[in-house]
């Protein structure tokens, strides 16, 4: 149920909806060029930039955050702290109408993405605590289930509020997709309360004491130092640092593409979001069912191979039916990646007992290889 409340964050700020009304917004008179801070940025640079400096904090966080809630066994408050502040990003941006705020909006889609890829690490950590390994393949291709269907539902009713702006007699442009942020923000906080009302507080059953901070610390070299003897473990990591990489850059960045290169309207984006969600639903199911038949490796191989595939003949996207089609082949492998990613780590974490702390790890990669990714996008498009 987490995933289904805050995956409508993934959809709705970081798919559909606010990166095309973000370069509508900051557009003036046909540029994108954007002053801030004393420098002349294109608004899509920035905006890949800010959400790339927003995984860069989380990444820098997260591991003794994780050490410290693992040690003292309170991995429930942590996860609805940043719960807490992603859900005060995204109604920040209900303010956000255009150039004048741009300060306001990139603070709310900083918030929100700290905010749910912090609350991510202490929920994936969970997984091994409250499922059999012979179930976590399932539990986890669920949850990416849960929330396609939970984020398209909110989507859905975006979408049929947008494409009825003139029939509701609203004559401000932004004022639709602004709610659209707060909705998000409210679905995602009332939702999370079932997983809050449900998950115990802690998983490994520590009782705190002595000096948090110092002993996060440690915790972490031992961590470090089980991970130089692991060397299969220490492999999977090292490859998923560079896949995830450019899964999760290409996710990310898909709706400024498609709004700025391809030239599609907030409608046609939701509409192609919508199917990679439809899509998504059967490719992690997909990969779920490749996994029992071929293994987990073998498996998340062929989802990195066919996600090669699939960004290479996106070099051939100039039509709105060639982002479509490139879409619906993204969403059959995206929640594979995905599901098949956190399942497979868990079931090759040793159990000792700590699992938030090796989670940090795998969260670490996928922040640190988000980070370099968006970066990288935003540099090279400046």
């Amino acid at each position: 149920m987490y995933d289904w409340a805050n995956s409508v964050y993934v959809l709705v700020i970081t798919s559909a909806i606010f990166p095309a009304y973000y370069n509508q917004v900051t557009r003036l008179n046909g540029s994108g060029l954007l002053e801030i801070f004393g420098f002349r940025v294109e608004n899509t640079a920035l905006y890949s930039i800010n959400m790339g400096l927003a995984f860069g904090v989380v990444a820098l966080i997260s591991p003794l955050l994780s050490s410290v809630s693992d040690y003292t066994g309170n991995q429930k408050w942590f996860m609805r702290m940043f719960c807490y502040l992603g859900v005060s990003g995204c109604l920040l941006l209900f303010g956000f109408e255009g150039r004048d705020q741009l300060y306001l909006g990139l603070a709310g889609v900083l918030l929100s993405t700290i905010g749910y890829s912090g609350s991510i690490v202490f929920y994936n950590a969970y997984l091994p605590a409250i499922a059999t390994e012979d179930r976590q393949d399932q539990v986890s291709a669920r949850g990416f289930s849960f929330g396609y269907i939970g984020a398209t539902i909110l989507l859905l009713i975006n979408l049929a509020l947008i494409m009825n702006q003139k029939k509701l007699g609203i004559a401000d442009d932004t004022l639709l997709p602004r709610l659209a942020f707060l909705m998000t923000g409210l679905w995602w906080l009332g939702f999370a309360q079932i997983t809050f009302s449900r998950l115990p507080n802690r998983i490994s059953g520590k009782i705190p004491e002595g000096k948090y901070l110092l002993n996060g610390y440690r915790e972490l070299i031992k961590i470090w130092n089980r991970l130089k003897r692991e060397r299969l473990l220490r492999t999977f990591l090292f490859s998923f640092f560079f896949y995830i990489m450019g899964v999760q850059t290409v996710l990310f960045m898909a709706g400024s593409f498609g709004e700025k290169e391809v030239h599609l309207r907030v409608t046609q984006l939701i509409v192609t979001i919508i199917l990679l969600q439809f899509v998504g639903i059967a490719g992690a199911y997909l990969f779920a069912w490749l996994s029992k038949k071929l293994g987990n490796l073998r498996s998340l191989t062929l989802a990195v191979v066919a996600w090669i595939g699939i960004c290479a003949g996106s070099y051939f996207i100039v039509t709105p039916l060639h982002f479509f089609i490139a879409g619906a082949c993204i969403g059959l492998v995206m929640g594979g990646i995905q599901a098949l990613s956190r399942s497979t780590y868990s079931k090759l974490i040793p159990q000792t007992g700590n699992n938030a702390g090796y989670f940090s790890f795998y969260d670490v990669c996928e922040k640190v290889a988000m980070m370099c990714g968006l970066f990288i996008w935003g540099l090279w498009t400046t």
